[in-house]
């Protein structure tokens, strides 16, 4: 699996997010999960493969007149880099402004903040 950063489009996370669920699988598999929901033509589904192809985030295994693709970037190191991306960019790397525009601007369930509030603790406790 690589630890390199592969930089992957909003448009190529929905195919990496099709492999994600279930893998591995062939091209017209991924095109008949993709066709509907999205609305691209078949040609763009597979383009998008192939570039991912590319960059490293998917392998490809012959399988007879087949090809079976599996994902090579795992979802948790996606998110990781995404997520660090977002903080960098948009709050200037900390998680305190992020938490704080949520807090301002999305409402948030009881649930969700009594998540937060053990994630806190657990930071805390883990600072100690």
């Amino acid at each position: 699996m690589p630890n390199k950063q592969i930089a992957i489009s909003d448009a190529e996370s929905r195919v990496m997010d099709v492999l994600w669920q279930r893998a591995p699988q062939t091209s017209e598999d991924i095109v008949a999960t993709l066709l509907e929901p999205t609305g691209w033509h078949e040609k763009t589904i597979r383009t998008l493969l192939n570039r991912l192809l590319g960059k490293g985030a998917v392998s490809a295994q012959k399988d007879g007149r087949r090809y079976l693709y599996t994902p090579l970037l795992r979802r948790e190191v996606w998110q990781q880099q995404e997520s660090r991306s977002l903080l960098d960019r948009v709050f200037g790397g900390k998680v305190a402004p992020l938490l704080t525009h949520f807090s301002q601007h999305e409402k948030l369930s009881t649930k969700e903040v009594a998540e937060l509030r053990k994630l806190i603790d657990a930071i805390e406790k883990k600072g100690r």
